[in-house]
């Protein structure tokens, strides 16, 4: 059975897991505690039969959303794991009085755009140069009225 559930500490290495083996260029695990120390409340993990297989972290600003962060186990994707933890905090954020959420996305990952286009994200801009190794960043929107 899926669950989804605030992160915890303890949970840093599972998390560190699933970013190294979902990202060439992976958040640090400290990266990922300041991550937590910022922005714990909307930090979420979903966790399978006790172990970790994805994590979704997010932020409120001013009356927008930002998804910083998520990611699925491969062997796991296309299940619903990566749904169910958008709409944690789609939902949350929702309550917390937010009209719209973004995020960013390499332009280059077309599963990863074809899975938010389904869940109601819309191409909203570019940001050039956005990823280390220079790689643009499409900006998606999803708006809530």
């Amino acid at each position: 059975m899926l669950i989804i559930r605030k992160f915890t500490p303890a949970d840093i290495s599972d998390v560190y897991k699933v970013e190294v083996e979902s990202f060439e260029d992976p958040y640090h695990p400290i990266f990922l505690m300041n991550l937590y120390e910022l922005h714990g409340d909307m930090f979420f993990v979903a966790e399978w039969a006790g172990k970790i297989v994805g994590y979704i972290i997010a932020r409120k600003v001013g009356d927008s959303g930002h998804i910083i962060a998520i990611a699925v186990a491969k062997n796991l994707r296309k299940e619903g794991i990566g749904r169910m933890l958008m709409e944690t905090v789609e939902k949350i954020l929702l309550r917390k009085g937010v009209r719209e959420i973004w995020l960013e996305v390499r332009v280059s990952n077309k599963e990863a755009i074809g899975f938010y286009t389904r869940l109601g994200y819309s191409l909203a801009g570019v940001q050039e140069y956005y990823y280390a190794d220079g790689e643009d960043a499409l900006i998606l929107k999803k708006h809530f009225y």
